[in-house]
């Protein structure tokens, strides 16, 4: 029942996005646009809960930044956004475009981080080489700030900081309102799978994600971890 509620609400954010999520060139159009950013994006929601916090020195995450918070990051020093929200063309990115424009910000979007599935090979791929090339401070962001800004702040800590998987892993916690019992776990899992091959293999992340890394047999495996049928041994 809550599945399909979900889904309802889902499917209506879809349609309203598309009929008032499309366009700020008008006064009438940015008037709707806003209402849609504030109440089916729930940006009125993130205006005190900014779930902000640095992975590393001059990496830091949250969730999706207002215009008003955009100014103050980049008061901050903050150069570079990085959207984990792929280029979707809605009222946030209408926003958050106009606003890096505005304020001198950089700002990249990457397509194939979710929040129930994990993230493309190429996704990954491209994150590795957008953070390489990035001017710091950079801000990493999704939609809360809780899973794909999670998972994607482990994966900097793993290439770039040399942190062990196990560290990086508490990026994914209740600190940032991530659960891990729900369709969201996927991405702990992700991380718990890696660490498993890991051990039998030595290999770093890189290495492991080129070579080894089966997005549809994580998911699998992860409803026996559910289960309690998974185990961290072949």
């Amino acid at each position: 029942m809550l599945a399909a509620i979900h889904s309802r609400l889902k499917n209506l954010e879809k349609r309203l996005g598309e009929r008032f999520g499309k366009d700020i060139s008008t006064p009438e159009a940015r008037r709707a646009a806003w209402w849609h950013f504030q109440l089916m994006d729930h940006a009125f929601l993130r205006v005190w809960w900014t779930n902000f916090a640095m992975v590393a020195p001059g990496v830091f995450r949250s969730n999706q930044p207002s215009p008003a918070r955009l100014r103050r990051y980049r008061d901050m020093g903050i150069r570079t956004i990085v959207s984990l929200r792929g280029e979707y063309g809605g009222s946030p990115m209408l926003f958050e475009t106009e606003a890096c424009d505005e304020l001198g910000l950089k700002l990249v979007s990457i397509r194939g981080f979710w929040a129930r599935k994990p993230p493309t090979r190429e996704a990954i791929t491209e994150f590795e080489k957008v953070m390489r090339e990035a001017e710091k401070p950079v801000l990493l962001h999704c939609k809360s700030g809780s899973d794909r800004a999670g998972v994607a702040s482990a994966i900097y800590l793993m290439l770039f900081e040399g942190r062990p998987v196990e560290e990086a892993a508490r990026q994914l916690s209740w600190r940032f309102i991530h659960l891990k019992r729900t369709r969201t776990g996927v991405l702990d899992h992700m991380l718990r799978v890696f660490a498993r091959d890991q051990k039998q293999t030595g290999m770093g992340f890189s290495d492991w994600i080129e070579t080894r890394y089966d997005r549809e047999a994580i998911s699998a495996s992860f409803q026996d971890w559910l289960n309690g049928r998974w185990r961290d041994v072949p």
